[in-house]
């Protein structure tokens, strides 16, 4: 911002781009206060001059913003909003970020969906971790199990559910028959957040449109949500997974025609915190498995009507 603005304008301003920052997903501008109320930062000078509580107003009037930002004065310069990323990383990402969806909305084949996750330049936690997690299992499989995001393990090696956690998954997998070799496992976020920690809104919805797409390409007729951040992103919902599971819910996104089950669940990792609620996972992994011979049955049933109706009609 040049300096013959006014206030009000260089707020508004302000303002336009703290909400670019945040549309972003971008964690990380380091804003500084001082005594006249102005803010200077890593930025180039983009808010210098800028009156905190003006762009705190149009923030909070103008886009009604669920997250209050805290801009508070202070007797001496401090750091006041501790982020990840500066805000020039932001910039050059703005483009990517803007047309995902239009980007993914391309692929055709998972190995093209692999091809435009790994090149995607428009999440910050692709920056910090080691390797995109795609995915695990048979892609021909009629169930997919989505979780949350990669772990450290998973990160290093590039698949998910490998650590702790994949091992309590394997096992419950086992217990209705089922295998990594006969589901099809992905995360809603396919880079490892920083210390593990739980990805942010902005994130999981920069990541949406890859899993929306991925999910059309695989073709589950049955998806189970691992955690609650699998469950909230795509069901679209506030609520979290103990009131969401227990029930079966019904799915379909911009690319697909038919709506599919399912079932969300707890996160393994929750479970190894919280041995005592295996049993309530237990149950849904129990209607898994209902769901799956019902239309197993049918389809055996069906090909055995067909069998049947081609064996009259070669006996006229």
């Amino acid at each position: 911002m040049s300096g013959n603005k006014g206030p009000a304008q260089a707020a508004a301003q302000a303002a336009d781009l703290l909400l670019y920052y945040k549309e972003l997903g971008v964690d990380e501008v380091f804003l500084k206060a001082n005594l006249a109320g102005d803010v200077s930062d890593d930025t180039g000078g983009a808010f210098k001059g800028v009156p905190t509580a003006a762009v705190k107003k149009k923030l909070q009037a103008r886009f009604a913003l669920q997250e209050s930002v805290s801009l508070s004065h202070a007797s001496s310069p401090q750091t006041i909003v501790p982020l990840q990323k500066t805000a020039a990383y932001a910039l050059s990402s703005a483009a990517p970020v803007l047309q995902s969806a239009d980007v993914f909305a391309s692929a055709e084949t998972l190995d093209q969906l692999r091809s435009l996750m790994e090149s995607f330049k428009g999440c910050a936690l692709k920056e910090t971790a080691l390797t995109t997690v795609f995915s695990d299992g048979n892609p021909e499989s009629d169930v997919m199990l989505i979780g949350e995001a990669p772990g450290a393990d998973e990160d290093r090696l590039g698949k998910p559910f490998v650590g702790r956690s994949g091992q309590l998954l394997d096992k419950i997998l086992a217990a209705i028959e089922l295998s990594r070799e006969t589901v099809y496992i992905a995360n809603i976020v396919p880079w490892r957040p920083p210390a593990n920690r739980v990805p942010t809104p902005q994130e999981t919805a920069l990541c949406l449109p890859m899993v929306e797409k991925h999910i059309a390409l695989v073709k589950p007729k049955v998806i189970v949500l691992l955690g609650s951040t699998a469950a909230k992103t795509l069901l679209s919902t506030k609520e979290g997974i103990t009131r969401l599971r227990g029930r079966t819910h019904m799915y379909r996104n911009r690319y697909m025609q038919e709506a599919i089950p399912v079932i969300p669940t707890f996160h393994p990792a929750y479970l190894l915190r919280s041995p005592g609620q295996k049993r309530e996972a237990w149950k849904d992994f129990l209607r898994l498995k209902e769901i799956r011979e019902s239309y197993v049955g049918s389809e055996k049933s069906e090909e055995a009507d067909r069998s049947a109706r081609a064996t009259l009609s070669a006996g006229h």
